[in-house]
């Protein structure tokens, strides 16, 4: 067939090829730059990543309540710390004269707070300061139990067994982004999968007409908790990351600023709406955004404090807010989708390419 024969069709169908393939490619290339950067990273930058998954993940549920469900939810940052807390007292040691424990394996532990954060998302129930025998207290804290799994571990407590990758030996940093970026991962997928499922289209059918989905069998009711339970789980997951990424359970002396405040709520809100809402990549690219800069900063201006310059004007974190808000504003004016739409902007002619 010559090319002057060629139909709109079969021009479509190979852009379409042509995309699936790259796209493919594209994600090999992505999980082989992500399993290599341990190797040739710094120990500072990988938990800068780290950080970034943690919050990629709690980024992800939150995705699935307002961008998917459309409900807007404030309170991510208090299943945070249900999570954190959960993770502890499950994990935590028995016979503690201090701190409740139950002793169970750290994998248990972990499985535990996810299914906790997301019952509590059902019917939430003060946490933290006003029960320290559980989530410690504000000034000292309790140390959540050292994970380890398939050689990756957050232990700091023990030396390490000796484990290496093409003669570069892992360590605990290397160790911790691989365990990191294994949760994100399934964390990533499973949210995929129920987006693409029938429990994604429950979803957006209740975000567009909560009516005409109730026409259409839809229990409104029950998909509405359904969702918010999920988001609350990954949100507890989230948690426990957070506690090993500090690697103290600590509640804020704060409601408002800290590690479970309110603050952190509105710093997941602006991931989803920087990245794009409804979108799972997006809600990774704005937790790069959100959650990164401002540890990734002091390091990029030769200072591994993240504290640096907090009594002037241009500290990271303040630098950090201004990025981001005006971010939002940006995005708000000229791209609603985010900044997944944009990239969809730029790669589009791509995809029709014959």
């Amino acid at each position: 067939m010559s090319d002057s024969n060629r139909t709109a069709g079969d021009v479509v169908r190979g852009g379409g090829r042509w995309w699936g393939i790259g796209r493919v490619a594209g994600a090999a290339l992505l999980i082989v730059v992500l399993l290599a950067l341990p190797l040739y990273l710094p120990g500072e930058w990988l938990k800068v990543g780290t950080w970034m998954m943690t919050g990629a993940v709690g980024a992800l549920g939150l995705t699935l309540l307002t961008g998917q469900a459309g409900q807007l939810s404030l309170a991510h940052a208090f299943f945070l710390l249900v999570g954190a807390v959960s993770y502890a007292v499950l994990s935590g040691p028995v016979g503690d004269p201090t701190y409740i424990g139950f002793g169970l394996p750290p994998i248990v532990g972990l499985l535990g707070a996810v299914l906790i954060s997301g019952l509590a998302g059902a019917a939430v129930a003060p946490v933290g300061r006003a029960l320290p025998v559980l989530a410690g207290s504000t000034s000292s804290g309790r140390l959540p139990q050292p994970f380890s799994i398939f050689g990756l571990s957050v232990d700091v407590s023990r030396q390490l067994s000796s484990l290496s990758v093409f003669g570069v030996p892992l360590g605990r940093d290397e160790r911790s982004w691989y365990l990191y970026l294994l949760l994100t991962a399934i964390a990533y997928l499973l949210a995929q999968g129920a987006v693409r499922g029938r429990p994604g289209r429950a979803w957006r059918a209740v975000r567009d007409n909560e009516t005409a989905a109730t026409v259409l069998g839809v229990s409104v009711v029950r998909v509405k908790a359904g969702v918010f339970a999920i988001s609350s789980a990954y949100a507890g997951l989230a948690g426990v990351m957070t506690a090993w990424w500090i690697g103290i359970m600590k509640p804020d002396e704060s409601e408002v600023a800290g590690t479970y405040g309110v603050t952190v709520s509105i710093a997941f809100l602006a991931m989803i709406v920087v990245g794009g809402l409804g979108s799972l990549p997006g809600a990774v690219l704005g937790a790069a955004v959100v959650f990164g800069l401002p540890v990734a900063l002091p390091l990029l201006t030769q200072n591994a404090s993240s504290d640096v310059g907090s009594g002037t004007a241009f500290s990271p974190i303040v630098i950090t807010n201004f990025t981001f808000g005006a971010m939002i504003v940006l995005i708000i004016l000229f791209e609603p989708s985010g900044l997944a739409g944009l990239c969809r902007r730029l790669l589009g002619p791509a995809r029709a390419r014959p």
